[in-house]
Parts: C-alpha cells; structure tokens; sequence
C-alpha cells in the first residue's frame, strides 16, 4: 500500500540532489511477488515463467522452464484438475487463463519436435532404487537423473505409468502420448525393469548395491464394502474394470449397469462403460451433486454421455439382478443419513468405484516404517519412512491424491534424497509473498476471452476410445499465453517508464527491467499506480535509504 505522509516523520534528504524535493516520505522499489497459479501448483511448476515465453513465442525455452518441475507436460495438460486455474487471477476480470491447455501444448511440441531432457549434474556414484513407475516414481526417477544419480526403476507391472496406463481411460490421455514422456525419461539413463515385483525391499536394496530407496506403489487395490449379495460374480471394482479395457480384456457387463461411488473414478467406469455397449449406466452415490469427489466437469461430461446419476443414494442388498437402495437425506453438517425410504433397482453388473488401497504389506517386515489405519506409509516432511534411506511418496503416503500431487511428492523427495545422499539437507528456497487480485491495477474492460478447447461430440465419444478433448493450435497457445496477466513480476511493459514525470526511471534492456534513480524520483507513486501486475512497492523512505545498496 502507498505511505501516507501522516504515517510517519518526514525525513529530510540533502543528498538525493535536484528533482527530489526537501521531503520525500516515500520511495518506489521494483518487487517480485508469488502469483497464485504457481502457488496453487503441486508439482511447484513455475506457470508463469513458461508462459511468459510462450507467449514470446520462445516454446523450447518455455518447455525447458516447466519441465525443470514436472517432466510430463503432455500428460498433465491433459489429466491434471489444474489448481493453478482455480487460483488464476484472472478469473476476477473475465476468465481464467486456460493454464492446462497451454502446456499440453507444450508437451505435445516436445514430442514432436523429439526435444530431450538435458543433464547437466556431473555423475554423483550414487545408485537409487525406484520402486514403482507410477507418476510420483518416474518424477522421482526424473529428477534424481538430472542430480547425477543412477536411478533403477522396478515396476511390477507389464508396462510403465501405473495407474496413469492402467486406470485412466485412454479418452482422457492417449497412450502414445504417455510412452513418449516415458522414453523420453528413460532416454536420460533411468532403466526401467518391468514385470518385477518387489517382495523385500532391503533384500532388493542389498542385492542392487542401491544407496537410498524411493517407493511409489501407488493405491491400485480396489476397496470393498460389505453389502449382502447372493450373486458376487456380477460384482466388480472400477480399477479391475478400466485395467482389464486396457488390456483388452473387457468383461462382459450386460445392459443395465450400476456404478456405486461419486468420484472420478466412478466417473471414468460409468463413462467407459457406455463405451463398452451398454444401453444404461447408472451412478449411484449416497451423497448429493454439491459434496460429491468427483470434479464437476467430469460429473458434467458423464451426464453429456448419456450416464444417468441417482444423488443421495446407498446400497442395501444385491439379490441376483435387483438392488435394494436406500434413500439419503443430508443433516445439518452435510453428512448422509438413511431415510428408512427404500426402492429397488434392476443391473445386470454393479462396479464398485469406493476408492482405491495400497497394498504395503510387504513392508511391515522394514524396520521403523510405521503405518496409517488405512495401511498409507507415514513419512516425514523429507519424504523419508522411519528407515533412513527408504523414502515415499505419491497415493501410498497420507493426503490428497492426484497424478500431479504424485510428481510433486516424487520431484520433493528426490530433492531430500540428493542432499540425503550427499550427507546434507535440503532446505526448500523462501516463497515470495503471495499476490491478490485486489493488489493489481487493470483496466475495468477485457476484450481477450479465452481460447476454447474444441471437444467430439456426444454421439461420438460413445462409439469408441478416441480422445475427447483436443488440443490448441500454435496461435492458439499463443495467444492464451498472453492472456497471462503476470501477478506480482514485471513483465517490462513501460507503463512505469512512461508515467514517471521526472524521468526518474531508467531501461536496462530487455530482459534486464528497470531501475530507479532516486536523484530524480519524489515518490509521487504514479509508476505504482501505473504498474498493472504489482511490480513495484512504495516503501518508507526511510526504510529506502536503509535499502539503496
């Protein structure tokens, strides 16, 4: 905020020279400031450093700049829930900068342009074990190999990518699209060995001659949940379900099939069901539409595929084809109770999507690797279990979870687990203070709405497992980019260069910015108030002498 006069005692300044003035209560500072989408960003990409060279038209140095974070641009541009939007400033004036569909953009140009992943740490000796090529261990792996340590993955699967291959629907993110990133990982020297479960992690550790262990199994176990049933076989989890279509071994379902869960993926099996032949999918969820786990634009997809949701609903009892459902009401906290209301519907399968498990029994042999209720590994704020040396990450450890909350578990543990390797600690760089909607000075009119992205139809999406939403063009991307309002960092648009009446600020160049020449400068605050993004802080003056240096 501007120094009043009346805030403080004026200091007299006999050293500043002409134009300056006997008094000056205040004095401007150029400022960078932490922009809510790269606050919001749980691989802690800095969003608004590649857009600002995307929009330059500087894509490689923009797909360099993002991937210093999270290796897997293309996949994230299209399966993350992207917070950074949520948190866009943006969105106050018009609409939110469409954040996620520049970086597919991005990822997709780096496959077809075959851009590597550059190495530049010289060789460390260190061997790390990775177990599990889900998305929190390939980040790990990633970023591991940029520190110079050779990094082994063991995956217990046929093929990397975890539940990214095997549980979200190729609709949403195409495989191609998830092996470039994939090879272009193992293309740094991260050996990948597949079909390899590991049973004895120190037993493992031992063998491989490995100095830190990083485990990412994920949370691939379908849950259960009691309900009487006289007829199990027509019962089946959505991870086994979307597992078994992409390994084409889709079961045989019926027509009329009842998906009970309200995530996504409840979601994603009522969605790949339609695709599957059947005439009717039905969701039921003992919550309603306002508390539901699943995005809203999923929800809102589903039902454009003709998916049917039954809200505030629970099941009871399976009796060959009928179910028995109750019906929910929500009490004074939003929570679901029975009504003693009942109704019976007609399936030919019921899916159950209640959440997913992580199967770490193999670990409660590890010395000091303690556990959750739910069978989650404790860690601490370093990634690492009670066992030095063995770190986790990603579903298998407690919090929220989403691919993108998984590469940055992977990219912050292999962080603590370098600076562990080196017989050291890691400590994470200070953020900048947090930059509202409220501190920027914008115009009152916006004439640039976003670029959309174009999306099948309806019709079309159920005839098959073609991807659904497409991605932008190059002018597209471009101008999305600049749509960027740039919180808090100077972008170097003049506005303070050309406001200022004493020429009082001076050019350094391009990509150099500003400075002030306080000789000359009264603290008038007009290049403040000129400064859109909040670039510039007024600062008592004599908290600016203290500052000149």
């Amino acid at each position: 905020m501007i120094a009043k006069p009346s805030d403080m005692t004026p200091v007299v300044d006999l050293t500043q020279g002409k134009g300056a003035g006997p008094v000056r209560y205040q004095r401007p500072i150029y400022t960078d400031l932490l922009p809510p989408c790269n606050n919001a960003c749980p691989a802690g990409e800095n969003i608004q450093g590649w857009l600002d060279l995307a929009q330059a038209g500087k894509y490689r140095e923009a797909w360099e700049t993002l991937v210093r974070n999270n290796p897997m641009p293309a996949v994230h541009g299209r399966v993350c829930y992207h917070p950074c939007e949520g948190g866009c400033n943006r969105s106050e004036l018009d609409a939110t900068v469409n954040i996620h569909a520049v970086e597919r953009f991005l990822g997709d140009l780096a496959a077809k342009e075959k851009w590597p992943f550059k190495v530049e740490a010289a060789p460390s000796g260190k061997r790390v074990l990775v177990i599990g090529a889900g998305p929190s261990g390939l980040s790990a792996a990633y970023h591991l190999a940029r520190l110079g340590h050779t990094v082994e993955i063991h995956e217990a699967g046929p093929l990397p990518g975890g539940l990214m291959h095997f549980g979200i629907p190729a609709y949403r993110l195409p495989r191609e699209d998830l092996m470039q990133e994939i090879q272009r990982i193992e293309a740094m020297g991260v050996n990948i060995v597949v079909n390899h479960k590991v049973e004895d992690v120190l037993a493992e550790k031992s063998a491989g001659n490995f100095d830190a262990v990083f485990i990412a199994i994920g949370a691939g176990v379908g849950k259960h949940v009691d309900i009487p049933a006289r007829d199990a076989g027509r019962v089946l989890d959505a991870i086994s379900l979307l597992h078994n279509v992409k390994i084409g071994e889709p079961p045989r379902l019926g027509r009329r099939v009842v998906v009970y869960g309200g995530g996504n993926t409840a979601m994603d099996a009522a969605r790949t069901v339609k695709r599957l032949g059947a005439e009717e999918a039905l969701i039921v969820y003992r919550r309603d539409r306002a508390h539901m786990a699943a995005r809203s634009f999923e929800a809102d997809e589903a039902v454009e595929e003709g998916v049917k949701i039954k809200w505030l609903t629970t099941i009871k009892e399976i009796i060959g084809p009928d179910l028995t459902v109750e019906m929910m009401e929500l009490d004074a906290n939003g929570r679901p109770q029975p009504t003693g209301r009942f109704e019976t519907l007609k399936a030919d399968a019921i899916v159950l999507a209640l959440g997913q498990e992580t199967d770490s029994g193999f670990l409660r042999q590890v010395p000091g690797i303690q556990f959750a209720e739910d069978g989650v590994v404790r860690v601490g704020p370093e990634m690492m279990t009670g066992h030095p040396g063995i770190f986790a990450g990603g579903d298998m450890v407690p919090g929220e979870r989403s691919v993108t909350i998984s590469v940055g578990h992977g990219k912050h543990a292999a962080r603590h687990m370098d600076a562990w390797l080196r017989g050291e600690r890691y400590q994470p760089p200070m953020k900048h203070p947090l930059v509202t909607f409220k501190m920027l000075h914008l115009p009152v009119y916006s004439d640039a709405e976003p670029s959309p992205q174009e999306t099948l139809g309806a019709a079309e999406r159920i005839g098959g497992f073609e991807e659904v939403v497409a991605g932008l063009t190059q002018m597209q991307a471009r101008y999305e980019a600049q749509r960027c309002l740039s919180c808090g960092n100077c972008f170097e648009c003049d506005n303070c260069y050309a406001a200022c009446p004493e020429d009082a600020i001076i050019k350094l160049g391009p990509g150099r910015r500003y400075r002030f020449n306080y000789a000359n400068c009264t603290g008038c605050a007009v290049c403040f108030e000129q400064c859109p993004c909040h670039a510039i802080e007024m600062i008592p003056e004599r908290q600016g002498s203290e500052r000149d240096g």
